[in-house]
């Protein structure tokens, strides 16, 4: 490890040096601040510790401190100094210093103390930034973990929902990857694309609760069963609601234009999604009859998605 030393005393200069070097440490040394900040800058990632005087030509320490708090706030400075003593011991720990001590230097043990002091220092707040640094690391890890999970979840419920009219899943999966790319065609962002991608394959999941006499009848429905199959996008909505109860789950659909109580975009996208693909521009859709931009885009995106893609499979029905 390197020690600096400036200092515009050359006697004392030489004897720090020598005093360092006897401890273990690599001396360098500067007769200024302006040279003082060139071996700082040249010497900086095997740098332990400055020392370094006040009353200096070219640059003083008190401007040597304020750059070197700028570019290395990390590096324990001490300043040595015989002047104005108390006064100037608290304008260069303002500055920066990490600790003072007074000339002449009569027990050089004193400034090994002092060095111990600060360099333990230094390596605490080092090791704590490494410390929140992997913590932070971990929760990012963590997170990412979690919102892929959150992801698979969605994508095989929307899966196990297909499987109810559709053996190959496919369906669920194409309006997902179409709508996407409609939405970046219409300008949304990439954030809000992905989230379509990924929350559009559940708009048909309340077909779990279709009977399948309605649900795979190779025909026409007839009133009532055209209302029954009408009511897999609030089943949709429900599924995706709030867990505490039917009846709540109920009531956030009808006012479903509300947010997720914990903040979670993807199952509002979702819910959404299911409750509202059926709705049409002209006023004519279920369940609430919404017309033009009543209706939210994304839920524009994946009924045209949803209704093209259907024309163009094989289907019951």
């Amino acid at each position: 490890m390197k020690i600096l030393v400036i200092d515009d005393e050359d006697g004392l200069r030489r004897s720090l040096c020598a005093y360092l070097e006897d401890l273990g440490y690599d001396a360098i040394d500067a007769a200024d601040g302006s040279q003082g900040l060139d071996a700082m800058r040249e010497s900086l990632q095997d740098l332990a510790a400055v020392i370094v005087d006040l009353n200096m030509p070219v640059l003083d320490g008190y401007g040597f401190l304020n750059q070197a708090r700028v570019e290395a706030p990390d590096l324990p400075v001490i300043v040595l100094s015989g002047v104005g003593v108390v006064d100037d011991a608290l304008q260069a720990v303002r500055l920066g210093a990490w600790d003072f001590l007074t000339k002449p230097l009569h027990n050089f043990s004193v400034l090994e103390h002092t060095l111990g002091k600060v360099m333990e220092k230094a390596r605490l707040i080092r090791e704590n930034k490494e410390y929140q640094t992997n913590l932070e690391q971990l929760v990012r890890e963590r997170t990412a973990e979690l919102e892929r999970t959150r992801r698979q979840i969605m994508h095989r419920l929307s899966r196990a929902a297909e499987y109810k009219d559709n053996e190959t899943g496919h369906h669920v999966i194409r309006v997902g990857e179409i709508a996407a790319v409609l939405a970046q065609a219409l300008g949304l962002g990439a954030t809000d694309c992905a989230n379509l991608r990924d929350c559009a394959p559940l708009h048909d999941i309340g077909k779990i609760g279709i009977p399948d006499e309605v649900l795979l009848k190779p025909g026409k429905l007839d009133p009532a069963e055209w209302k029954i199959m009408q009511q897999h996008c609030m089943f949709g909505c429900e599924i995706l609601g709030p867990l505490t109860s039917k009846e709540e789950a109920h009531s956030s659909c009808e006012q479903w234009d509300t947010k997720d109580r914990d903040g979670n975009e993807l199952l509002d996208l979702a819910r959404t999604l299911a409750l509202l693909h059926h709705e049409r521009w002209d006023g004519t859709g279920y369940p609430f009859g919404l017309s033009g931009e009543e209706i939210p885009l994304v839920a524009r995106i994946v009924a045209v998605v949803d209704t093209d893609d259907a024309l163009a499979s094989d289907r019951p029905y």
